[in-house]
């Protein structure tokens, strides 16, 4: 396994989860009375924040009181944990058109999206916003029973929905994708990282590691092998896993690893890429000078290349 040269963003939570008492109707009550208490709004799985112009963006976290004042009790909300003593529940607003009325008294603040001040957040600041944003996601989108169609009910602190007609449980949902970046040492020596241009990306000149989900009877050794032939049609073998990554964006656990491939010879799938090709470092250091970027700094595909590089 090589390991991950620092922690990936949105990773090491300051929150205890506090699970054993989601359970406890009096422990909830408590906390949601206790004045204490903060509140992590999320609006559209947007996270409020303040000074987001100057480039040293802050999270804005409710007091019960305000918290109170946006009628929290008549909104979705799940408890997070706690952190330094004080219990954190996420607070979803998204029924608002215009949230800004309700904040006007905490002067200039807004709903951002996470990615667009990548590496700028305080850490625990992402990971605590991070993980409202998954959870409440979810929440949101599962009103009613899979099973029978009625409609659910929170139990457990917001932690899973139950139906009152057929008493099906449901869990919050996190789908587990493998990301990988595949490597290729050649006659003379020199080795080279497999990076792709996909369909989906918003740059047109942005290159990154090959990723997919992981199906049901798969293993994620499996799921590296298969989604790298199904792309880029190269074989890998060494597949060793690097770290991994929540990427609430919306609800996936992203898990990298390194992989290697003995041919060099790509046959690429062009209903998934527009372009895949091989990179030596020297290249990756100097990718300005090609025309061509690399994935955002928040992400573990950004993460893989760095450390792969040095």
């Amino acid at each position: 396994m090589r390991r991950a040269s620092r922690p990936n963003s949105y990773t090491g939570s300051p929150l205890d989860r506090a699970s054993n008492r989601r359970d406890d109707a009096a422990f909830l009550a408590a906390a949601l009375a206790d004045g204490e208490t903060l509140y992590v709004p999320v609006w559209r799985a947007k996270s409020l924040l303040r000074s987001v112009e100057t480039g040293t963006p802050e999270a804005v976290l409710l007091t019960t009181l305000a918290a109170a004042a946006v009628g929290i009790e008549q909104r979705p909300h799940a408890f997070l944990g706690v952190w330094n003593g004080r219990a954190v529940f996420a607070l979803d607003l998204s029924d608002e058109d215009d949230p800004a009325p309700l904040f006007a008294e905490l002067g200039r603040v807004e709903f951002t999206d996470l990615r667009q001040v990548a590496g700028q957040l305080d850490a625990s600041e992402a990971s605590v916003l991070a993980h409202a944003r998954g959870l409440m996601h979810w929440r949101t989108r599962n009103l009613f029973c899979g099973v029978c169609g009625s409609q659910c009910a929170p139990r457990s602190g917001g932690h899973s929905m139950v139906c009152p007609k057929c008493s099906a449980v449901h869990f919050p949902r996190t789908d587990p994708a493998v990301i990988m970046l595949v490597s290729h040492t050649d006659a003379e020596g020199v080795e080279r990282c497999l990076l792709a241009h996909s369909h989906r990306f918003p740059m047109v000149k942005m290159y990154s590691t090959l990723a997919g989900f992981v199906e049901p009877g798969e293993s994620l050794e499996e799921a590296v092998a298969r989604e790298v032939f199904e792309e880029a049609g190269v074989r890998v073998r060494d597949v060793t896993y690097h770290s991994s990554q929540p990427w609430p964006f919306p609800s996936s656990i992203m898990l990298g690893f390194y992989a290697v491939a003995d041919d060099a010879a790509l046959t690429v799938d062009s209903e998934e890429l527009m372009d895949a090709r091989w990179f030596t470092r020297d290249e990756i250091r100097n990718i300005d000078a090609l025309g061509l970027r690399l994935p955002r700094i928040d992400s573990i595909a950004r993460r893989l290349i760095e450390d792969w590089v040095e």
